[in-house]
């Protein structure tokens, strides 16, 4: 029987909702019912040709369900258990799984180059998009990608646990590294965004700056953590130097993936202190410096894969912070939408709209 999907055609297509056929679940594979998705820009990346994967493509990437049935060889999760998606499982043997730098596996996106499903009107090819097709009723993953929901989190909030939260929080604590009293700006009020102005308010920041081109997240930010909020002009490093004493931040944390807020979030950094990039830029977004700038400021440059985390340790210790209140996901939501909704949350995405739609089936 067929089920419903949200169908990527060709790279800068419109997304179409329309029927999947599913395969059983083959050896070492799950099949699972979506309980709810979020809609992440990585997947607006994916749409528009920024991270080129194999299309025609279901997409969603960040998603929680019940377990329908799995296949031989599967035993950490069984029919009727509650789980979370992991869109960019390890494969336990390339040289960055053998570092335990698991988020730079060589292979975790491998699945995605593997037929998924086909299109139920044409028989048309499909591929898993970001692994874990999650735009859809049902789908059915390889095993890696299912890791058991935690206990004492709805699931419609651990379906952000799989991208957004982890991320953000990955950023702030296993990039950056905030110790307690040193002062964050965030620039980008999305989900991650959102996600990392909480964990930056977990780690102890004393000042948090939240930085977004529109004024209407301003309230939003400030309910997940930030001190202050900024929006966004030339003069916003400027701005972020003014209110630390005329240093800059210790750590600035860049959500946009745009060279300018790059610049800008290094700009607004202290001499000595630490930028971390989690926005997924396109290759024509350079970023330029000088040797002289680089060698007088002392400030250390880095990416961010995936929150730098293990999804497998982290999702124990988010749901441990969101169990005690410290952490809510459902803050990070600023729209409920129905599968059929997903064109409209891309268009919003483009607008600079919101922090994350999260589909509800």
């Amino acid at each position: 029987m067929a089920v419903r999907a949200a169908v990527l055609p060709a790279v800068d297509a419109p997304l179409e909702i329309t029927g999947i056929d599913l395969p059983a679940p083959g050896p070492g594979r799950v099949r699972i019912r979506l309980a709810a998705a979020g809609v992440c820009h990585s997947d607006l990346s994916l749409s528009n040709g920024t991270m080129r994967l194999p299309v025609p493509a279901v997409l969603g990437h960040e998603g929680s369900g019940t377990v329908v049935a799995v296949g031989e060889g599967v035993t950490h999760v069984a029919p009727g258990d509650d789980v979370v998606l992991n869109w960019a499982p390890s494969c336990g043997a390339c040289p960055a799984c053998a570092r335990d730098e698991v988020w730079l596996c060589a292979n975790a996106l491998s699945g995605a180059a593997e037929v998924h499903a086909h299109r139920a009107d044409d028989g048309t090819d499909l591929y898993p998009g970001l692994n874990v097709a999650a735009f859809a009723e049902e789908t059915v993953v390889p095993a890696s990608c299912v890791l058991p929901a935690p206990d004492g989190v709805p699931l419609t909030d651990a379906a952000l646990l799989g991208c957004a939260v982890l991320t953000g929080y990955g950023a702030v604590h296993h990039s950056a590294k905030v110790r307690p009293g040193e002062t964050v700006a965030v620039f980008g009020v999305g989900g991650v965004g959102l996600a990392a102005l909480q964990s930056a308010r977990i780690a102890g920041a004393s000042t948090i700056v939240a930085v977004d081109v529109s004024p209407e997240k301003e309230e939003l930010a400030r309910s997940a953590g930030a001190t202050e909020y900024l929006v966004a002009s030339d003069t916003t490093a400027r701005q972020i130097r003014a209110l630390t004493g005329k240093e800059g931040v210790d750590v600035s944390v860049e959500c946009v993936g745009r060279a300018a807020t790059i610049r800008t979030a290094w700009e607004s950094t202290r001499r000595g202190g630490r930028t971390t990039v989690v926005g997924i830029g396109g290759k024509d977004q350079q970023v330029t410096f000088n040797a002289l700038e680089i060698f007088h400021w002392g400030r250390t440059l880095s990416g961010c894969v995936y929150g730098n985390s293990d999804p497998a340790r982290d999702l124990p210790v988010l749901a441990e912070h969101i169990r005690a209140g410290r952490l809510d996901p459902g803050a990070l939501v600023t729209e409920r939408i129905a599968l059929d909704g997903i064109p409209a949350a891309f268009g919003n995405m483009l607008a600079g709209k919101g922090g994350r739609a999260l589909v509800v089936f």
